[in-house]
């Protein structure tokens, strides 16, 4: 029976086969036009600052009976990580939820769900994002348990335990992915001893995490002067000022803190590293070097270079490797942005016989894009999409609530939400192409590359002279 249905799947992929190659349908004659982009709503942001520094931000929703929560600590994230322990903001984060002084990890749990919601958090760069939610009619409870984990994680021991023999076995498992391994030497190569290169652990820096460093490390990064609280929901505003002081009006900063990261490189000498991974059938490539601030006045026309080039299906790179040449199931590039610098990041996976050609393909788009200027419809499309994308992804009051906190640590001021699509839309065809010129020209770009140097170490000669990395 399983034979039978096999035959029959591969007999119908062998069908389908010429359909799916002989290229898109076409679309209707005489559609309707495009109808004008609709810009975000301006969010009605009420703010007030606690007398301990916690910024409150609520933003009204009509909707659902729900309200969302996300509080930001900024210097808090890999920023903040030292030189010998890469990923421990990661770690740090992802404890928070696993004990307090009054309730262990199940209970935290059982209690989000009784009322109607869940918590998390995660690390950035930049900081940290704590997550909760919960029914309108919990909202004062869930924020005390917010406020709970936020101000009063312990650490216990038991989880501490596990958490790092969980993190060691990701760490194994990733550390098989060429993916990781190429991001690696490339993180390194474009931010030199940088925090920003820290952000993947290895096996000294998991086993040198201990319950009394999390905490060392708790009381120096989390303090209500470094962060935001963000409320999205049906939640009357005053009433939000009068549960956030009741949940965060007794936490305070006390003792010393941590300077802010330095500004991240803007410049790099291009690094050439082939790290060799033996019977490897593909190389893995990774092109980039340091880029922008998303403060950065080049931010937003860098946001629409990065996704005409390489940020979805329809992208120059995807195109040409994929559509055209048929050397990868997918190619990208584009930008990468934290508050202190940022990063070009660009690549494939691809047949180890086209590596060089791979390589060649990337290089020739980035030049074409520095050199002619785009198409007005490719530039229109191309700016639908960013906008549509950007306008869907913010329908939901918890991605609001993220959006304005990532925003903020980052250093974008809460007005960047509503202005993101108009300033989009006024990017011109120039101001890509000076993009372009300026952090896509090939000779200024690291290439890493991993495969299987025997198959492939011949073709990259004309990149320039590559370390190699077992």
């Amino acid at each position: 029976m399983k034979t039978t249905m096999t035959l029959v799947l591969l007999a119908a992929c062998a069908v389908a086969a010429p359909a799916i190659a002989s290229g898109p349908a076409e679309l209707p004659r005489d559609l309707p036009p495009y109808a004008a982009d609709k810009p975000l709503p301006v969010p009605q942001i009420e703010r007030r600052t606690l007398d301990n520094g916690l910024e409150v931000w609520v933003v009204p929703r009509d909707g659902v009976p729900r309200v969302d929560y996300v509080l930001a600590v900024r210097n808090a994230g890999h920023g903040a990580d030292p030189a010998d322990a890469p990923g421990f903001a990661g770690l740090l984060a992802g404890m928070l939820t696993e004990g307090t002084a009054r309730r262990d990890s199940r209970e935290i749990a059982e209690a989000a769900q009784s009322y109607g919601g869940s918590v998390g958090a995660s690390a950035s760069n930049d900081g940290v994002l704590v997550y909760a939610d919960a029914l309108a009619a919990h909202a004062g409870p869930m924020l005390g348990l917010l406020a709970e984990i936020v101000r009063g994680p312990v650490f216990p021991d038991d989880e501490v335990v596990l958490a790092k023999a969980n993190a060691l076995q990701s760490l194994k498992a990733m550390q098989a992915q060429p993916s990781f391994r190429a991001s690696r030497e490339l993180l390194a190569a474009t931010y030199g001893d940088h925090p920003y290169a820290r952000t993947q652990f290895t096996e000294e820096s998991i086993a040198a995490v201990t319950p009394e460093g999390l905490r060392k490390a708790h009381a120096l990064r989390f303090r209500p002067d470094r962060a935001l609280l963000v409320v999205t929901g049906r939640v009357e505003p005053e009433e939000a000022f009068r549960l956030a002081r009741s949940a965060f009006g007794e936490w305070k900063a006390q003792g010393p803190t941590l300077a802010p990261a330095p500004a991240a490189p803007r410049e790099a000498t291009p690094a050439r590293v082939l790290v060799q991974r033996g019977g490897s059938v593909q190389a893995t490539l990774r092109l980039g070097r340091p880029a922008i601030a998303a403060t950065d006045e080049d931010y937003v026309p860098a946001i629409l270079t990065g996704t005409i080039l390489g940020g979805g299906f329809s992208s120059r790179v995807n195109q040409n490797l994929r559509e055209d040449k048929g050397y990868t199931y997918g190619a990208s590039a584009g930008f990468s942005t934290s508050r202190m610098g940022g990063r070009v990041q660009a690549g494939a996976d691809v047949r180890n016989e086209v590596t060089g050609a791979a390589l060649e393909e990337f290089f020739s788009e980035f030049r074409r894009l520095a050199e002619e200027p785009v198409p007005e419809q490719e530039l229109l499309d191309n700016k639908r999409y960013v906008a549509g994308g950007y306008l869907i992804s913010n329908q939901l009051q918890r991605s609001v609530a993220s959006t304005l906190a990532s925003n903020w640590l980052v250093g974008l001021p809460a007005d960047f939400l509503s202005g993101y699509v108009p300033r989009i839309q006024q990017v011109d065809a120039e101001q890509i192409r000076d993009i372009a010129r300026k952090y896509f020209d090939p000779k200024d770009l690291s290439i890493i590359v991993v495969g299987d140097a025997a198959a492939i170490e011949d073709q990259l000669g004309a990149y320039g002279e590559f370390r190699k990395v077992e």
